[in-house]
């Protein structure tokens, strides 16, 4: 049978090895920054994501045949797996990018609009908007919960362990913000341009606010982390 004893010693085991899993950081950005590319794949696993939702703007765009479009995009969500399977390599990101495309697929081919297309990815911003922002101003940011499960071992002992570190909380919300304010215009230009049923422009929005807008907010993050100097607070039992 456990004794407090035994607790108060679990505990400090615990953020003694927080302590040092953390060491290897001189700041909180630096922390951030490892982790999201993690969490992103890198610029390959990016781009992975992205081609083949690119690829059926384009085709739409060009030749307006909506199973072309898809076929397009399936075909290069295929390339990519393939290429990853040839390599031995994990294929986590070409999966997310096919399952886009088949749910795409769906919305599309069921209605016959090829503005439904669009429309999964809608859902996707505006739910994504939402989640970012209540997380924020609970002071929970969906980009701490990145950085948790971007440490196994911490994450596994305790899921909330990022939150003893008040400047990663708030560095986290401060990167969360940027999205936010990506996915509300977005959301802003897509929306009225979807319930006009301009597929044409809708196309255009899709390819300028999909990869490209997604690159400038990356590239925000980057300037917030690579400028800040916010230090790793030590880690507080029982907090």
């Amino acid at each position: 049978m456990a004794t407090d004893g035994d607790a108060g010693r679990a505990g400090s085991t615990g953020v003694a090895r927080e302590s040092l899993d953390l060491r290897r950081y001189a700041t909180v950005e630096e922390l951030l920054k490892d982790k999201l590319s993690e969490a992103i794949g890198g610029w390959r696993g990016a781009v992975e994501s992205a081609v083949p939702t690119l690829l059926f703007a384009l085709v739409w765009s060009v030749r307006r045949d909506l199973g072309l479009s898809l076929v397009a995009a399936g075909v290069a969500a295929l390339v990519f797996l393939l290429v990853r399977l040839l390599q031995r390599q994990g294929v986590r990101f070409v999966l997310y990018a096919a399952a886009g495309v088949g749910i795409s697929a769906f919305f599309a081919l069921r209605s016959g609009r090829a503005e439904d297309a669009f429309l999964p990815g809608m859902l996707q911003n505006a739910a994504l908007l939402v989640v970012l922002t209540v997380t924020n101003l609970l002071r929970w940011p969906l980009f701490g919960f990145v950085v948790g499960v971007a440490e196994p071992d911490l994450f596994a002992a305790d899921p909330t362990w990022w939150r003893r570190h008040p400047g990663l909380v708030s560095v986290a919300c401060r990167l969360a913000w940027i999205l936010v304010l990506l996915n509300v215009v977005r959301l802003a230009i897509m929306v009225p341009l979807y319930l006009a049923e301009q597929v044409a422009a809708l196309a255009a929005a899709k390819v300028a606010l999909g990869w490209p807008a997604y690159l400038v907010a990356l590239t925000a993050m980057g300037a917030m982390l690579v400028r800040g100097r916010t230090p790793i607070d030590a880690a507080a039992p029982g907090r």
